[in-house]
């Protein structure tokens, strides 16, 4: 029995993607294909749920970069199984985590003073005067500050693993 086999065409219309994006993921590294006789891409269906990881991944935020390491580790590269779903999901809710909890502070923050050295609101002397955060860095110094702390207090959150 011959081995299902599906056109470029045919993957793009069931993943609800364009021809192109399927090209873009297999430049990537992200999906393989094979070529046929007229050197036409042949997909196997697995490709399917790689697709399916890769888009349902992006949703929520996640990087191409970062599925293709998660991809990776999988034995052999192969397409993820249930089981491989369920750790790749819970390794990326836990970086969504952080994610959610800088974006709260952004937001939060976000009608002060984020202490890129303009001086141009207000409310900036009170927080950076004389751009005194220049000594500090580059950009929305106060923002990048607010990261790395919530970055610490998780860190400090965490169980420890030797207790």
């Amino acid at each position: 029995m011959a081995e299902t086999i599906w056109s470029v065409g045919k993957v793009a219309k069931r993943c609800g993607i364009n021809v192109s994006t399927l090209h873009f993921y297999e430049q990537q590294g992200l999906i393989q294909s094979s070529r046929n006789a007229g050197n036409q891409r042949r997909y196997k269906p697995e490709v399917l749920r790689r697709i399916s990881v890769i888009k349902a991944a992006q949703k929520v935020g996640v990087s191409l970069e970062e599925i293709k390491l998660a991809f990776e580790s999988l034995p052999n590269n192969r397409t993820p199984t249930v089981e491989d779903w369920q750790q790749l999901s819970k390794n990326w809710q836990q970086m969504l985590d952080g994610r959610i909890a800088y974006l709260q502070k952004l937001r939060n923050n976000l009608a002060g003073c984020i202490g890129c050295g303009c001086l141009s609101m207000t409310s900036c002397p009170l927080y950076n005067p004389d751009d005194k955060l220049a000594e500090s860095g580059s950009g929305a110094v106060l923002l990048d500050q607010a990261e790395q702390k919530a970055k610490a207090q998780k860190t400090q959150q965490a169980p420890n693993a030797s207790s």
